[in-house]
């Protein structure tokens, strides 16, 4: 967006322009910041799962 445009915005409409886009801009850092967890909580899952795969003992009609 071009810098006229945004103070356009915000001389004419005032501070709601600012807290939209604020607000807009802390919902996306939440929302990066989930995608982190989740992913990492992911990673873990996936390593237990990879461990208890490799103590269980074969041929117990586990697939």
């Amino acid at each position: 967006m071009a810098p006229d445009f945004l103070v356009s915005l915000v001389a004419e409409h005032g501070p709601w322009v600012v807290l939209v886009f604020y607000l807009l801009w802390r919902d996306l850092q939440k929302d990066q910041a989930t995608r982190a967890v989740l992913d990492k909580n992911s990673s873990i899952l996936i390593e237990i799962t990879t461990i208890i795969r490799e103590r269980l003992p074969a041929g117990n009609g586990v697939r």
